[in-house]
């Protein structure tokens, strides 16, 4: 049997406490941040936070039963701002195939509100661009056909680009042309190549969704016409911190845009945005009109100065601007936190209204389960008898609501507070109120 080795002592040196004082600093411990991801747009390292939510799980990916007592992936909702040329992000940490399936479960055409604006849209850029039969209108992110089929009303050809596959059927359903593919460079050169240039280019809040911005508004310049027009909405940045809408930031949203920023992104493929509205949709829009930059069709509108001024005054090229929408996210958590145990110690029920991607990082962020929320209703089929992401609150049909009377119904898709409250105002029998919870928490009677 071998015996064990043996060890020489060693004498260390006696250091007294005095001296661990003065000669060796205390050791503290410094969070640990990951490396900073390049900008989408201008490659510079993003090291500047705008607002930190924690983790979340993809927003439209609802639990199905089956999928009930199964793992969901939770990735960062952590935004940061560009030093240099201000363009607020998220990481990509989900490619856009994994967040636009062939299941996807948003469809535009449930929100009459939602339609309208569409159909009146369809009527301004029918008469300001003077289109007709021999036009070609290509709407990039045409979901279930909800906007082009009021230009197929007026005989106007179009064509759908719609990557959930799902989603682009029911538009085909309809007799409107659909083509199931992501758009970029690539997809612009095909649909140029088998139907021609585009006389009116449109997307409706799908510019902050892409992941590579550059590769999309190229492909933009690319399909346009000579003297076609250019028009996209997407949430204005301004309005998402004047209306504390954080909840807004979830994994689809890649960018979150202000009116300078797209200005320069355009600009450097080759696209002078001539005129821009402000719209209140989605809590506060902007639609800008883009045109070739050597196209003298479109003059330029006063509207465009305006608002480029009115933001360069608001601040958003100073990193000052930025710090505190963070705090003011919390406090609003905080507050409707305290509302809601509040609700539940006086013994009131409270239910949800609706299951958008807004309301899945607002659940998700505060914490809020079913020990706050008995469930949530959409009247959408396709959501409708699963579980929203993380919380793994039920999404019931609304009659529910009319069925167990709660106290409460807590708006989720507050942007359209004023349709829901309209359509649900029989809960005012049974003295049932309504709760909005941005920019912070308002009960209606």
């Amino acid at each position: 049997m071998s015996s064990l080795p043996t060890y020489s002592a060693v004498a260390l040196p006696v250091v007294a406490p005095a001296e661990l004082t003065t000669k060796q600093p205390a050791l503290r411990s410094k969070p640990i941040e990951p490396p900073a991801s390049p900008c989408r747009f201008c490659g510079a390292p993003l090291d500047v936070t705008f607002v930190d939510l924690g983790t979340s799980p993809l927003c439209q990916n609802h639990v199905r039963p089956h999928e009930f007592n199964c793992a969901e992936p939770f990735y960062p909702l952590h935004a940061r701002v560009c030093r240099e040329c201000f363009l607020v992000q998220l990481d990509e940490f989900v490619t856009s195939e994994e967040i636009f399936q062939n299941d996807y479960a948003y469809f535009s055409s449930y929100s009459a509100s939602w339609l309208r604006h569409a159909s009146r849209y369809t009527d301004m850029a029918a008469t300001r661009f003077g289109l007709n039969a021999q036009s070609l209108v290509v709407e990039v992110a045409s979901n279930d056909g909800y906007l082009l089929q009021y230009f197929v009303a007026k005989d106007i050809p179009v064509l759908g680009v719609e990557p959930a596959l799902n989603v682009a059927e029911v538009a085909r359903s309809k007799g409107i042309n659909t083509l199931g593919r992501f758009f970029g460079r690539e997809t612009a050169q095909y649909i140029a190549a088998t139907s021609g240039q585009a006389d009116l280019l449109l997307g409706n809040n799908v510019l902050a969704h892409v992941p590579d911005i550059n590769d999309f508004v190229a492909g933009m310049q690319l399909l346009l016409k000579p003297n076609g027009v250019i028009t996209m909405e997407f949430p204005h940045l301004l309005r998402l911190m004047e209306g504390n809408q954080f909840d807004t930031v979830y994994h689809e949203h890649f960018s979150y845009l202000s009116f300078y920023t797209v200005e320069r992104i355009f600009a450097h493929h080759g696209l002078t945005l001539f005129d821009v509205e402000e719209l209140p949709t989605h809590g506060g829009s902007l639609r800008i009109y883009a045109r070739h930059t050597g196209c003298t069709e479109w003059p330029l509108s006063e509207r465009v100065a305006e608002l480029r001024n009115r933001e360069l005054a608001a601040g958003v090229t100073d990193l000052t601007y930025y710090a505190d929408f963070e705090e003011k996210a919390k406090e609003t958590k905080r507050k409707l936190l305290e509302f809601l145990i509040e609700a539940k110690r006086a013994g009131k029920t409270v239910v949800g209204y609706g299951a958008p991607g807004k309301g899945n990082t607002l659940l998700n962020y505060c914490g809020i389960r079913t020990d706050f929320l008995d469930y949530t209703v959409d009247v959408s089929p396709h959501k409708q008898g699963n579980f929203l992401p993380g919380t793994r609150i039920p999404i019931c049909h609304p009659d529910r609501i009319w069925d167990t009377q709660p106290d409460y119904v807590l708006i989720l898709p507050w942007n359209l507070r004023e349709e829901i409250m309209d359509q649900m105002a029989g809960i005012r029998e049974w003295g049932g109120r309504f709760v909005v919870p941005i920019p912070e928490v308002q009960v209606f009677e």
